[in-house]
């Protein structure tokens, strides 16, 4: 089986129909991530067949939450190579997608991708979620913020709550173990004004890889000391 039908199968697997043009889009992706891997490190997954599983198809799995849907505003927080983010605006044409990182080379590849894939109300922000969950421009402004391979729990709802609007989720991928991290969680998801909504299981077409993605409501406003100055939340997680 070639790997781009490796690629249609296995979304097809979790439910998620795309044509022949959204395919020929993570192909290009795919293609520039490579090239660009060289010079700069973006993925220590070089082979083209994990790409698709372990990147691509493991990023759209978000969509078998439901809590992402066509016109949501949505904000990836520390989005890397852009997943699950670009993928994810790939499958879901009218998102309105934001792409935060905190480095510079990684922004100017995620606008290379976009301009290739004819990608549009992609915005790029280069810098730390702690800087710009402070503007009054990014605060509570998003229906979802999500994370992907980031930073552990506590860190990351500090991370990403505060871009989140009252009734909007944070969807976050994970490994398998994730209850102690849930478990270490709970102040930081009271204090921060979430509450868990559920964790859904993902076995990755292909492989014998089971991740989970878990899903958090914002019930209500973070705190205005929230998030901390940057590095702070790292550095002392709220437990």
């Amino acid at each position: 089986m070639k790997n781009k039908e490796i690629l249609k199968r296995g979304l097809e697997e979790l439910n998620i129909s795309v044509d022949d043009l959204k395919i020929d889009k993570f192909e290009k992706y795919k293609n520039l991530l490579i090239e660009w891997n060289k010079n700069i490190n973006l993925t220590a997954i070089e082979d083209e067949k994990e790409i698709y599983i372990k990147h691509f198809i493991d990023s759209v799995s978000c969509l078998l939450t439901g809590y992402i849907k066509d016109y949501d505003k949505i904000i990836d927080v520390g989005t890397g190579a852009g997943f699950p983010g670009i993928p994810l605006r790939v499958c879901l044409e009218n998102i309105n997608l934001t792409l935060l990182d905190s480095l510079n080379k990684r922004i100017n590849f995620l606008r290379e991708v976009c301009n290739s894939l004819d990608l549009d109300n992609v915005e790029f922000i280069h810098g730390r979620a702690e800087d710009f969950g402070k503007d009054e421009d990014y605060r509570e402004k998003y229906d979802v913020a999500t994370a992907r391979a980031v930073a552990s729990l506590p860190i990351l709802l500090e991370y990403c709550t505060p871009f989140i609007k009252v009734g909007g989720y944070f969807v976050c991928l994970k490994g398998p173990s994730i209850y102690e991290e849930l478990k270490e969680s709970e102040k930081a998801i009271e204090i921060l004004g979430m509450e868990f909504v559920e964790k859904v299981d993902v076995k990755l077409p292909f492989t014998d890889i089971n991740h989970n993605i878990l899903i958090l409501k914002k019930i209500k406003n973070t705190p205005t000391k929230y998030p901390r100055k940057a590095g702070k939340p790292s550095k002392n997680p709220i437990k």
